[in-house]
This record gives structure tokens, C-alpha cells and sequence, in this order.
């Protein structure tokens, strides 16, 4: 009888347990982003400013950034089928939570929590779905996952805002919980009980990957390319208001449009990494620096406008699964047994540099330096990525060659 790897590199079409993936990736999205378009209710009803809403935002990325790698080291030894199970059911219960919840602390509670399942269900979930299929299809197995989360950003915050609007935001969020629950009963029924489980190693050796220089590197490309992407995303609207002067309905087709833009880019980067991840980041990195730099100067015509923001949008989200390949395949390399928490503590990355990105650029507009100079501080986000690039790229090299010579 052939084994499980057999198989996965026979198979022509992708398992459906990578389907199960990606809807449950698809209902972690929706909860994460649906609070841009409910945080004016929450505010009204527990009469507090918006800027204090803001928590909601800031405990759930700390949820992810802390609560992910944490949990994620301590159940290294746990199934990855029953550890996925019960991050999902983590999720339902947070989301349960958010939609009974009387305070708004009770409702902080339930957004740490449901960051940190973010945190680990993404994160393993990417090392699980690349494992899945042959070596030549890895990249694109992350990429298809990862479409839950574009998708999510497409028509969760509409969706869930009208539902908020229409019959309060508990309900987007108990809605939110049932899309959870449907999700956990597709993991247990998709996903196969012999996921292969990574090398057990002991609990402080799997943070030796936060000493380990080619990994950090690995992170880096990350953080500096998604501080690049959020710190002009987060200020699209009043850019294309502002600069270009496109009117607010106009916007709303422009993020659809964006939308779609990343969902393609995210697919067809996923095909394009398959091989030599890094070198491709590389690649990619370069036409997102020369797309920042054009539209620092290309703003203010609608035309141009709309093309580079297409172009930003599929070239920012075709990075995402290299990036998250080329991380596990330096674990893999470096410190064997690492993979999952190296994975969770790249989502941590994103999460890092999209708050790096939208707080530099805030503090941007503010200057005399004015709104337009966000996509400059993009420009250089991205040059740095480059620079990042090209230095993981020298050192796995140099790495290689030492290593056939002490072969031979």
C-alpha cells in the first residue's frame, strides 16, 4: 500500500482538506477585517469614542502576534488534526462570546481569543496544506488557502457591516460563530487523521528560530514588504478622495475592484513561488517599489491611478505564499521540528508590519510632508525588502556551496 507522501505527490488535483482549510480561513478573515465597518456601532452603544473602539483591533493583532507562537510551541506534540480542531472551536467559542458579550471588555476578551486562534490556525494551517501535495505544488497549496483571507477582505466588511447595520453587530458576529461551527464539522470530516506531524523537539528549542539569522531573515521579508502594502492600503481612501479625487461611492468600487486584483495576484504568486521562492520575492519586490515610486508621482490622474492600484494589489498579495513557503523550507533547512511555530511567528510578521506601516503612515499625514508622502515611506519599505532579499538570497547560497564542498 503506498504511503500518505505517495499519494500527495500523485495527486493531480488538490485534497479537499485544503478546501476545509480555506473556508475556515475565509471565516478567521471576515471576523479580523469586519471590525473596520462596525467599530462607529460598537462605539455608540457602549458610548465610548471610536478611538477607544481601536482596541478591538489592537487586542485581536495581539492575540495574533503573542497568543499564536505561544500556544503554537506548547502543543507541538498535539495532533495537528485535534490542535486544528480545537483552535477552530476556539474560534466559535470567541466569536459566541463577542455576540453575548454586555461589556466591552467582555468583548476585548473575545478578540484576544480569537487572535489568537487566527494566529495558530493560519499558521499551521499553511504548514499542513503545503505538506499535503508534491514539492512542485507547495507555494500554490498556500496560495488557495490564502484566497480564504482575500476573499474575506472583499466581502466581509460590506457584508458584515450591513448585517450590523441591519440588526446589530452581535449579529454579524454570531453569524460570524455559525460559519465557525460549519467549518469545524468540514475539518473533521476533510482533513485526514495521519497529518504528518513535525519532529518533536523540546518547548525552549522552538524558540531557537528567533536566534537562528536565516530564518529572521525569512521574517524580515514579511514584515518590511506587508509595512510597504498597509502603509499606503490603509489610506487609500482618503488618497484616491484626496489626491486623485475620486468621490466615496467611486472608492467602494475601487476596493472591489483592488479586491479582486489581490485574489489573482495572491493565485497566480502562489504558481510563481513554487520553485525558488526568494527569488521570486525578490522579483516581486522590485515592481512594488517601482509602483510606489509611480504613484507618489501618478496620483493625482484617475486613469494611472486605478492601474497602480491594481498592480499594488496583485503584486503585494502575490508575495504572501512565497513568503510563507520560504520560511517553513528555512525551518526545514536549519531547525527540523520548528516549522509550525516558525509558520505562526511569520503570520506574527504580517501582523507586525501592517501595524508598522499604518502607524508611520499616520503619523505622516500629520507632517507638512502631506499625504502623498505615504506611498514614499512604501517606496522604502520595499527597497528595504530588497535589500532583505538579497541577503537571504547571498546567504542560502553561500550556505549551499559550504555545504557540497564539506560533501565531497
Amino acid at each position: 500500500m503506498k504511503n500518505n507522501h505517495v499519494l500527495a505527490v500523485e495527486q493531480k488535483r488538490m485534497p479537499i482538506a485544503i478546501w476545509a482549510l480555506t473556508a475556515s480561513v475565509f471565516a478567521i478573515g471576515t471576523t479580523e477585517v469586519v471590525m473596520i465597518g462596525l467599530l462607529p456601532t460598537i462605539a455608540k452603544e457602549f458610548s465610548i469614542s471610536i478611538a477607544s473602539t481601536g482596541w478591538l483591533v489592537t487586542s485581536y493583532a495581539i492575540g495574533v502576534a503573542l497568543g499564536g507562537p505561544i500556544v503554537t510551541a506548547f502543543t507541538n506534540n498535539v495532533s495537528r488534526k485535534k490542535l486544528l480542531l480545537a483552535i477552530v472551536s476556539l474560534f466559535v467559542v470567541s466569536n459566541s462570546l463577542a455576540f453575548v458579550s454586555s461589556s466591552f471588555t467582555l468583548l476585548i476578551i473575545a478578540r484576544v481569543l480569537s487572535g489568537v486562534a487566527h494566529g495558530v490556525f493560519v499558521g499551521i494551517g499553511a504548514n499542513i496544506a503545503s505538506s499535503m501535495v508534491s514539492t512542485e505544488k507547495r507555494a500554490t497549496a498556500i496560495a488557495i488557502m490564502f484566497t480564504g483571507l482575500t476573499v474575506a477582505m472583499v466581502t466581509g466588511v460590506p457584508l458584515g457591516s450591513y448585517i450590523g447595520q441591519q440588526f446589530g453587530w452581535r449579529f454579524t458576529f454570531g453569524g460570524i460563530a455559525v460559519l465557525g461551527f460549519i467549518c469545524l464539522l468540514a475539518n473533521q470530516v476533510c482533513l485526514p487523521n495521519d497529518i504528518n506531524q513535525a519532529v518533536s523537539i523540546r518547548l525552549q528549542d522552538q524558540f531557537k528560530v528567533l536566534k537562528n539569522k536565516s530564518i529572521l531573515l525569512g521574517f524580515s521579508l514579511t514584515l518590511f514588504s506587508f509595512a510597504a502594502l498597509f502603509g499606503t492600503f490603509t489610506y487609500l481612501s482618503p488618497l484616491l478622495q484626496s489626491i486623485t479625487g475620486f468621490k466615496e461611492n467611486q472608492v467602494t468600487l475601487i476596493l472591489l475592484f483592488y479586491g479582486v486584483a489581490v485574489a489573482f495576484g495572491n493565485l497566480l504568486g502562489g504558481r510563481f513561488s513554487n520553485k525558488n521562492p526568494a527569488k521570486t520575492l525578490f522579483f516581486l519586490f522590485v515592481v512594488l517599489s517601482i509602483t510606489f515610486g509611480f504613484m507618489y508621482a501618478l496620483l493625482p490622474y484617475k486613469i494611472p491611478a486605478l492601474v497602480l492600484v491594481a498592480i499594488m494589489g496583485f503584486i503585494g498579495f502575490a508575495t504572501v505564499p512565497g513568503m510563507q513557503l520560504y520560511v517553513i523550507q528555512l525551518s526545514e533547512k536549519y531547525l527540523q521540528g520548528t516549522e509550525d511555530v516558525s509558520s505562526v511567528l511569520n503570520i506574527s510578521a504580517f501582523n507586525v508590519g501592517i501595524a508598522l506601516g499604518a502607524s508611520i503612515g499616520g503619523m505622516l499625514m500629520s507632517t507638512s510632508l502631506g499625504l502623498s508622502s505615504i506611498t514614499l515611506m512604501s517606496a522604502v519599505f520595499s527597497v528595504i525588502a530588497i535589500i532583505m532579499a538579497i541577503i537571504t538570497i547571498k546567504r542560502e547560497n553561500s550556505f549551499n556551496i559550504k555545504t557540497s564542498n564539506n560533501g565531497i
